[in-house]
């Protein structure tokens, strides 16, 4: 078994817009039930429907308008992130900071009309570590990481420095993990 940590970045308004979020950046990180690394994934991503960058997205994240207007759109970047993950082997779980991650990979496919059912083997670390913590409310990965001792580093806000600090509190609490507690496709 494999687990896929992930961490996505989205387009983004400071005053929340009724615009759909999509995709501009992948960033994951493969780890074994050893907890080795066994590799990473970082992608730039094309947005189709609101293809400029707000300047708060831009803030947000560092991500600029020439690294997405240079990248594959979805439908093409997720068939490549499929095939990494499969390159490591059929069984996977797809772990993120919460459960946004894998809506948003599942309205990404809503809306270019691909398949998303290989999300369904997910868990929300941040939930789980509310619960291991005893926390009334999940925290933050931010606050994790300082309530754990760990530093941030990297960009917060850039997937592939997320999914590699989110990895930190994942091979910690390796075994306190209910990976049964995968998302039920309805």
């Amino acid at each position: 078994m494999n687990f896929i940590i992930v961490d996505l970045e989205a387009t983004c308004w400071e005053d929340r817009q009724n615009k759909p979020n999509e995709t501009i950046e992948i960033g994951a990180v493969c780890v074994d039930s050893n907890l080795n690394v066994l590799g990473e994934f970082c992608q730039f991503i094309q947005p189709t429907v609101n293809p400029v960058l707000s300047e708060f997205c831009i803030q947000l994240t560092s991500i600029i308008q020439d690294d997405v207007n240079s990248a594959e759109p979805f439908p093409v970047a997720i068939e490549a992130f499929k095939q990494w993950i499969q390159s490591y082997g059929e069984e996977y779980i797809l772990c993120s900071w919460g459960n946004y991650d894998r809506t948003q990979f599942k309205n990404d496919c809503d809306l270019h009309g691909l398949d998303a059912s290989w999300t369904n083997s997910h868990i929300s670390l941040k939930h789980q570590y509310g619960e291991i913590k005893g926390m009334r409310r999940p925290a933050g990965m931010k606050a994790a990481l300082n309530r754990e001792g760990f530093e941030l580093e990297g960009v917060h806000h850039r997937g592939i420095d997320d999914a590699r600090n989110i990895v930190k509190i994942f091979t910690k609490y390796f075994d306190d993990w209910n990976f049964n507690a995968v998302y039920k496709a309805k």
